[in-house]
């Protein structure tokens, strides 16, 4: 395995998905809760990047997009949207929503409430991840998945969203930190569970994670991005030819794969840009360029500039603003 200097070495994900999840960066993780009740429906703007939440008493339906068909979701459903456009929640089919901000933004006890009672709980967040990474992970999940409450497989995703909705309930030491860690289980839980059900929805490299034999060469190229991997290499590793291997790989990725493994590989030495004050040459190296001219060529054939500029723009990139259901920044569980 190529070895990595150690001021830019950081822990190998075991998998693809643990990698792409690690350069995403996560910058923002909110929990609200909303209690309704009556004849209400709600309407919100689209969020960046990723909306998740559950049900946890009562029944509610979910619109994930202007004009989609509304989703019934019950008590014990989870949903994850990845739409970005505008999407809205009521309490009966066909209702018409209206401006659900104003409702979060009165909470006064980190509770919206509307309509006439409370037999209706749902909790929720969102996730904002580094911009130019983002793209890794959104272009392969569907507009919307939904884990049903009679789903096995969504019983740790239950399991950490009743948490979640515990800590968004009280205000508790240690809240912002316990809140962080449980929205990105619960991301990652639902990521399981619809890979789990076979989701066709799923597309390239997460997708491909399932096929008894492109999974594991996604594995092998992820546990190690800077080594040197070869088209027959990977293909004796899962005991195919090289044609078929080539072949399945760009069928089920989209992509060829070394241009999947140099994608990966640039987002991961654009993290190490970020995060370092390590001069380009030794970012690098510790790549596997040995020439400051190849690296940044492959740099800006992937970032779209070169790592010098990137590491400017990027560091003068500000955080992304809040989202339209994000509770009031004094409460003490919403993460900053």
């Amino acid at each position: 395995m190529t070895q990595r200097p150690a001021f830019l070495r950081h822990a190998p994900g075991v998998d693809p998905l643990s990698d792409v999840l690690e350069l995403l960066t996560v910058e923002r993780a909110v929990s609200a809760r909303l209690a309704a009740g009556g004849r209400w429906a709600l309407a919100f703007p689209g969020v960046a990047h990723v909306k998740f939440g559950a049900v946890h008493r009562g029944e509610c339906w979910l619109r994930p997009a202007p004009g989609a068909s509304e989703r019934h979701l019950r008590a014990g459903d989870c949903f994850v949207l990845v739409t970005g456009a505008g999407y809205s929640v009521a309490g009966a089919p066909g209702l018409e929503p209206v401006d659900g901000r104003p409702a979060f933004e009165e909470s006064v006890d980190g509770t919206a409430r509307v309509g006439t009672g409370d037999e209706v709980l749902l909790t929720g967040g969102r996730f904002a991840f580094d911009a130019a990474s983002a793209r890794l992970l959104l272009d392969v999940l569907p507009p919307l998945i939904v884990v049903g409450a009679d789903e096995a497989r969504g019983t740790p995703l239950r399991a950490a969203l009743d948490l979640l909705g515990h800590e968004a309930a009280a205000s508790r030491l240690g809240a912002s930190l316990v809140t962080a860690r449980l929205g990105e289980i619960v991301f990652v839980e639902a990521l399981r569970a619809a890979l789990d059900a076979g989701d066709h929805q799923l597309g390239g490299w997460l997708a491909a994670m399932t096929d008894g034999r492109i999974g594991p060469a996604l594995t092998l190229m992820h546990a190690d991005l800077a080594r040197r991997w070869t088209v027959p290499e990977l293909a004796a590793a899962v005991h195919l030819s090289r044609s078929t291997f080539a072949e399945r790989f760009r069928a089920l990725v989209g992509a060829p794969p070394l241009d999947h493994l140099l994608r990966m590989r640039m987002h991961a030495a654009a993290r190490d840009l970020r995060r370092s004050d390590a001069p380009v040459s030794a970012v690098g190296a510790a790549w596997g360029y040995t020439s400051d001219a190849a690296f940044s060529n492959a740099f800006k054939r992937v970032m779209g500039a070169s790592p010098r500029a990137w590491r400017t723009a990027a560091r003068a990139t500000p955080a992304p603003g809040p989202d339209a259901t994000d509770l009031p920044a004094r409460r003490p569980h919403v993460v900053a």
